[in-house]
């Protein structure tokens, strides 16, 4: 059965640090965000976000949203010049006015970069997210190497994306510890999925 820690109580840093573990592992980790909890996996690493998909049931060419760390400009700058090719001025507008938050932006992919999280397309989503148990994994994850993660809602494809962590339990719970880490923060304060932008 899937594996449940809290992420707002004093054992906090652990949870985390075992989240990141895992991470660079190539296991999944759920996690809350400011819209819905994400089932998350390094977006650079082919196999674990294939897990992604087969935990899902979700079709490998329907692109994942890859979420980046950082609050300011500087700090999202390392990530996001690793997977998108090129920011247009209006992107880094938005960027600048609703990151971070509920707002995934459409851009160019850099060739090679996070190829299975992009379903293979030439574009990638990617978002800043808001919720502070997020940036904590976010920027943790950064500090081992990791540059984002992928992370779609986590439930089975097509039902409701979940808000809380006994929701990713009810979808996913069927998934040993091995498999998925749920870290608990909480309910989501917005509870539907981010606003997408094609800025490509």
């Amino acid at each position: 059965m899937a594996l449940i820690l809290h992420a707002q109580r004093p054992e906090a840093d652990a949870a985390i640090d075992d989240a990141v573990q895992r991470l660079r592992a190539g296991r999944l980790v759920a996690l809350p965000t400011e819209t819905v909890y994400g089932l998350a996996a390094d977006a650079d690493q082919p196999k674990a976000v294939a897990r992604i998909f087969a935990a899902k049931g979700r079709p490998a060419d329907h692109p994942l949203i890859v979420h980046l760390a950082g609050t300011t400009r500087e700090e999202r700058a390392a990530a996001l010049d690793h997977y998108a090719a090129q920011v247009p001025p209006f992107a880094q507008r938005l960027m600048e006015a609703f990151w971070p938050g509920p707002l995934t932006l459409i851009l160019p992919r850099r060739p090679g970069v996070a190829d299975t999280a992009a379903g293979g397309q030439p574009t990638i989503g990617l978002r800043c997210p808001a919720h502070p148990v997020a940036q904590r994994v976010l920027r943790a994850a950064q500090a081992a190497g990791i540059h984002g993660l992928a992370a779609p809602s986590a439930n089975r494809f097509g039902r409701v994306s979940p808000t809380t962590a006994e929701h990713v339990l009810d979808e996913l719970g069927h998934l040993d510890d091995e498999a998925l880490l749920i870290l608990d923060g909480g309910a989501c304060p917005v509870g539907i999925e981010s606003t997408i932008i094609d800025c490509s």
